[in-house]
């Protein structure tokens, strides 16, 4: 049996693995990179930049319905789902591109196929002409993860998606019912309900987005409600069925009774599990957790010292930016280059939903559960003027800090373009910045990026746009 040996060889072409990958082989190291499907992973071509791209024309739809308050009116808009289509896929196939052809400039191989492992040195690699076989000095496992669908809805019905399949649009259906208020269903929720779906929403927990500040909830539920047919709240789903053309859901409500609607379609997005079970680890000492997660350590080594694991598969908050960060730590600990560890890192948080929902640090919740004395203080948009000139006034930007010493401890932004601003609050919170830092930097005028200045200005008695404290 041939074997082929490479310094490194990563498991999964999605933003963890290719950024591992290409930064190792910038430091002279003989990669291969191994992808079962397309290169860019979950997030390229089944998460991040399709919903992106559809959320993009939702708020295109949506603007042009609130532009007759400004003087402004368009007619209904006439959706070609296959030209949204083709031009969502034409974005992928860029971003595709781009990446193949990253990895040829810097020598990385590209292997499509199914890895597997032989044993704690060997990779086995199925491909349609047969098989390879590879050696390595060290090994990332970045194979991500997969939506998980209950037995209870797990009907074997086309009309049952999970996101995967939502983002593939294959129709706009009159009736979508979304099982579950996180991230994934109320950005794809969305998404439908301004492409013409009578979108509802279930969600067993008490408030969707259960992670997210309280006070920056509020304000987005205030904003998507009326967009929704039905938002019903610590309700669960306790069964389904195939009913002629539409799939009956039987939820239990809050009080012990029971209720039941026909949708044309149902999205599932009740979370992640990892794509652990189809490398034959089995043929190794790596340890996985009882939920199938690779066990690492602060390195992202595994309990094989060569093989490390990032991203999805490995645990923890699942996000390509967490990914990313993941594979440089890796990277520097194969160099042997020092690295700050993923938990002294702060990891921002973003819903691409519209409004968008922004938070990096300690929420509010957090700190009086943990008993940890803050500071908190609001800006609302609505004193701001560049909020007011893009009719966005509901939005507000929220600061946790430390009141002895005004170290900002946590920030959590609610509004538009959130999803940006968060990146400037990541820097102070991991920076170890206080208010007055914040309160001293100037900021660009008009512009969203000042309601972090007079939250931080505001925090010291002395904002501006704000009535003093009292």
């Amino acid at each position: 049996m041939k074997k082929n040996h490479k310094n490194v060889v990563v498991l999964g072409a999605g933003p963890g693995g290719y950024s591992a990958a290409f930064y190792l082989a910038d430091h002279g190291y003989s990669v291969t990179l191994i992808e079962q499907d397309a290169v860019g992973g979950v997030c390229l071509n089944r998460g991040c930049i399709p919903s992106k791209a559809l959320l993009n024309v939702a708020g295109l739809i949506d603007k042009a319905k609130k532009s007759q308050a400004r003087g402004v009116q368009f007619s209904a808009p006439i959706i070609d789902v296959d030209a949204l289509k083709a031009w969502k896929n034409g974005v992928i196939g860029q971003l595709q591109s781009g990446i193949q052809s990253l990895a040829r400039a810097r020598g990385v191989e590209v292997i499509q196929g199914r890895a597997a492992f032989e044993d704690n040195q060997t990779i086995r690699v199925e491909l349609d002409s047969g098989q390879d076989f590879l050696t390595f000095d060290y090994a990332i496992i970045a194979t991500g993860s997969r939506p998980i669908i209950p037995p209870v809805m797990d009907l074997g019905n086309p009309r049952i998606m999970t996101s995967t399949e939502a983002l593939e649009l294959a129709d706009i259906p009159q009736t979508l019912l979304v099982v579950g208020g996180g991230y994934i269903g109320m950005e794809l929720g969305s998404v439908y309900a301004s492409l013409g779906s009578a979108v509802s929403v279930v969600e067993a927990l008490p408030t969707i987005l259960a992670g997210a500040d309280t006070d920056l909830v509020k304000r987005f539920t205030a904003h998507v409600s009326p967009k929704m047919t039905a938002m019903y709240l610590a309700h669960s789903v306790k069964s389904m069925a195939t009913k002629g053309k539409q799939i009956e859901v039987v939820m239990a409500t809050p009080d012990g009774d029971t209720i039941t609607h026909c949708y044309d379609k149902v999205l599932v997005s009740v979370g992640r599990r990892p794509n652990s079970d189809n490398m034959s680890l089995d043929n190794t000492t790596v340890s996985c957790d009882d939920k199938g997660f690779v066990t690492v350590n602060a390195n992202g080594q595994t309990s094989v010292p060569t093989i490390y694991a990032i991203g999805d598969v490995a645990g923890g908050v699942q996000l390509a930016h967490k990914a990313t960060k993941e594979a440089k730590i890796v990277a520097h600990h194969i160099l042997n280059e020092p690295s700050i560890p993923l938990k002294e890192l702060v990891i921002p948080a973003v819903v691409y939903t519209d409004p968008e929902i922004a938070w990096v640090g300690i929420t509010e919740k957090e700190a009086r559960e943990g008993n940890t004395p803050i500071q908190v203080t609001t800006f609302p948009w609505a004193a701001n003027g560049r909020s007011l000139t893009m009719d966005a006034s509901d939005g507000i930007t929220k600061i946790i800090a430390d009141p002895g010493t005004g170290r900002v401890l946590g920030v959590g932004i609610v509004g538009e373009h959130a999803g940006d601003l968060i990146s400037e609050a990541a820097l102070a919170v991991q920076s170890g910045m206080t208010v007055d830092d914040l309160a001293e930097t100037i900021h660009p005028h008009p512009t969203l990026s000042e309601t972090l200045m007079e939250a931080a200005e505001h925090a010291l008695g002395v904002c501006t746009h704000l009535p003093p404290k009292k």
